[in-house]
C-alpha cells in the first residue's frame, strides 16, 4: 500500500499579505482557539506532554499576551510545538522577509555559502555573531524554538531559519525584521561586521544570490530525480530528491531508463542518493525498490545509500525499507527524521493571525522497536575545503570500495 505524507501545507496559506497588527484579545483568541483545537485534530497529542502541561504552556503564553508581537507570538507557538515533541507537528507562520545570505554547516563551524551579489567577497566565511550574539548564544536560543533531541532535525531546520529576520526577531537576536549584523572570518582570518537589509520574500530559495563555487556531483542537476553515470569508475550516481512524480518524466519510465542503463553497463557500484530528499510519497520509490532487491549491484560494496540531514519523512520509510531488505551500505550523517514517527500531515488556520498549525494525524511504525533517526553504517563528516574543490566526502567514501 503506498505510504502518503504531506508536508507542507501552503494549500492553507492565504496569498494577501498580512497585517501584523494584532491585539492582545486576538491573540489569546487564538491560543484559545489552539488549545481547543490541537488535542482533537492530532492523532495522539499527548505521547510526550500531558494534558495538564500542554494546557498549562498555552495558559502562561496567554498571561504574557499584553508584551506580544507577531514575532515574539510565533516564538512562542514555536516553543509550545517543541514541548509538543512530535517532528510533524509544527508551525507555519507568514514570513514576508528573508536575509540575502545562505550558511551550511560544516566540520569547523558555519560558514557563508551564499550571499546577494554586491558582497560576494565574503563567501566562504565563518560565522562568528549576529548583532554581537556568538554562535554558540544563536544556538542556544534556536535549540528553545527548534527540537533538537535529533541533531540532524536541529541542523536542518536552524540552516532554514537562521537567515529568517522575524524568527531572529522573536528570539531577540535583533532588534528590528529590516536588517541583521554578521559578524564573519574572512579566508584572511580578517573580522569583519557587514549589515544585510532584509528582502520582501518568504523563501531564500527565490533570492538571487551568489553561491560559493562547488563542483559536487549531488549539484550537477535539477529536478525531483535524475542519474549521472561515471564511465571511468563504472559507478551509477541517482538522485532521488524529492518522493514525487514529475510531470513531463514519470518515475516508472525514469526507472526503466535507468535499470536499462544498467543492463547495458554493467556498472560496479550504484549510490542511491536521498539526502537532500524531505518527503513526500514514500510508495514512488517502490519500483527502484523492488528492482533493486533482484539485482546483481544488490551487494554488499556495490549498494550504497547516502543519507543526511535533510533525509526526512517519506525518504527515511524509503531509506529504512533498503536497510531492511537490501544489502545496502549506508554512509553519511542521521536523518533528520525519526525511524518511527508521527506523520500524515494536516493543518488548520488560527482565526486571528491565520498562522498555520500542522498536525500529525497518523503513527508510522516502520521498523518496530527502533528509536530516533536512521544512522549510517559510515559516518562522514564534511569539511568547507572539500566543499568549495568540488569534493564530496560521502562520495570519496564510496570509491574506496
Amino acid at each position: 500500500m503506498k505510504k502518503t505524507f504531506i508536508s507542507i501545507l501552503f494549500a492553507l496559506i492565504s496569498g494577501t499579505c498580512f497585517s501584523q497588527t494584532l491585539s492582545k484579545v486576538d491573540f489569546i483568541e487564538d491560543l484559545e482557539f489552539l488549545k481547543k483545537t490541537l488535542p482533537v485534530k492530532h492523532t495522539n497529542l499527548f505521547a510526550k506532554i500531558t494534558q495538564p502541561d500542554f494546557e498549562a504552556k498555552v495558559g502562561a503564553i496567554i498571561s504574557r499576551a499584553d508584551n506580544l508581537n507577531y514575532e515574539t507570538f510565533t516564538t512562542e507557538l514555536f516553543k509550545l510545538m517543541v514541548s509538543i515533541g512530535d517532528e510533524h507537528t509544527f508551525v507555519e507562520p507568514k514570513f514576508t522577509k528573508v536575509l540575502p545570505i545562505q550558511f551550511g554547516l560544516f566540520k569547523e563551524g558555519l560558514f557563508v555559502t551564499g550571499i546577494d551579489s554586491a558582497n560576494s567577497a565574503f563567501l566562504q566565511a565563518k560565522l562568528v555573531a549576529i548583532n554581537n550574539n556568538s554562535v554558540n548564544n544563536v544556538i542556544s536560543l534556536f535549540k528553545e524554538v527548534i527540537q533538537s533531541e535529533n541533531q540532524s532535525y536541529f541542523d536542518d531546520h536552524f540552516l532554514h531559519f537562521i537567515n529568517n529576520p522575524a524568527f531572529l526577531k522573536g528570539l531577540g537576536i535583533i532588534d528590528s525584521d529590516g536588517e541583521a549584523e554578521f559578524t564573519l572570518v574572512d579566508k584572511n582570518n580578517k573580522h569583519i561586521k557587514i549589515k544585510l537589509a532584509a528582502i520582501q520574500d518568504k523563501d531564500i530559495a527565490n533570492v538571487k544570490l551568489a553561491f560559493a563555487n562547488s563542483d559536487l556531483l549531488s549539484k550537477k542537476k535539477k529536478g525531483n530525480y535524475w542519474s549521472d553515470y561515471d564511465s571511468e569508475r563504472k559507478t551509477l550516481y541517482f538522485n532521488y530528491n524529492e518522493c514525487r512524480d514529475e510531470q513531463n518524466n514519470p518515475f516508472e519510465k525514469f526507472n526503466n531508463e535507468l535499470f536499462t542503463l544498467i543492463a547495458s553497463q554493467q556498472p560496479v557500484k550504484i549510490v542511491l542518493d536521498l539526502r537532500y530528499n524531505n518527503g513526500g510519497n514514500s510508495g514512488v520509490l517502490y519500483p527502484f525498490i523492488e528492482k533493486i532487491k533482484d539485482s546483481y549491484l544488490n551487494q554488499k560494496g556495490k549498494f550504497f545509500v547516502l543519507i543526511g540531514k535533510q533525509t526526512f519523512s517519506s525518504a527515511v520509510m524509503n531509506a529504512v525499507e533498503l536497510k531492511k531488505n537490501s544489502n545496502a551500505m549506508f554512509i553519511g550523517e542521521a536523518t533528520s527524521g525519526n525511524i518511527n514517527h508521527y506523520g500524515e500531515v494536516r493543518g488548520f488556520s488560527l482565526p486571528k493571525s491565520k498562522i498555520v498549525i500542522a498536525h500529525s494525524t497518523r503513527y508510522w511504525e516502520t521498523w518496530k522497536g527502533k528509536k530516533g533517526p536512521l544512522k549510517p553504517d559510515t559516518d562522514v563528516k564534511y569539511s568547507i575545503k572539500n566543499y568549495i574543490d568540488g569534493r564530496d566526502e560521502a562520495l570519496m567514501q564510496v570509491y574506496k570500495y
